[in-house]
């Protein structure tokens, strides 16, 4: 297991990333993990004390990655952008599952679950982990709807985002 310690950042204006608090890795340590790796892979760990599994480095160019820390993992490790963390990491090597319930319905619709397969894996993982985060579960129905109508339209992630986010819009005009 790999361990340094570091400080968390936040990006100000970086396109899709604006706003995210994250933590480097070099790329001497994300060598060390997958030597020769340029690509995203995931990592289990320990930030501090909060045992972390299944997260992905994302490749920054120059050898370097991220790790994004999600609002579940600062509230875990109570800290935010500027704090100094320990951060322990090696390779995950779990397997990850999609959420059988949005499998189930994409099948129902043939052009939806072709869609669905067509698409990387970590783009099919996003849509499942985006599912199975719902809190309750009119939300997670009504996510898996929203894959199912995305998937039938041929939409990627954002753009089912930005044409629900128009919709609303739209029903409050009304």
């Amino acid at each position: 297991m790999i361990q340094f310690t570091t400080t968390i950042l936040q990006f100000a204006e970086q396109g899709e990333k604006t706003g995210w608090t994250y933590i480097q890795v070099p790329v001497d340590i994300a060598q060390q993990l997958k030597p020769g790796n340029k690509k995203s892979f995931r990592v289990k760990g320990k930030l501090d004390n909060y045992t972390i599994q299944k997260i992905a480095l994302l490749p920054m160019g120059g050898g370097d990655f991220i790790m994004a820390l999600n609002a579940t993992i600062r509230k875990g490790i109570r800290k935010g952008k500027g704090a100094r963390l320990k951060v322990q990491l090696e390779i995950d090597k779990a397997k990850l599952t999609i959420c059988p319930e949005l499998i189930e319905c994409l099948q129902d619709e043939p052009v939806a679950i072709d869609n669905f397969k067509k698409m990387p894996n970590s783009h099919q993982h996003y849509y499942s982990k985006w599912v199975e985060s719902a809190k309750t579960e009119a939300t997670k129905a009504k996510r898996i709807a929203s894959t199912v109508t995305a998937m039938v339209r041929g939409m990627d992630f954002g753009e089912m985002l930005r044409a629900a986010r128009k919709e609303n819009e739209q029903l409050g005009r009304l």
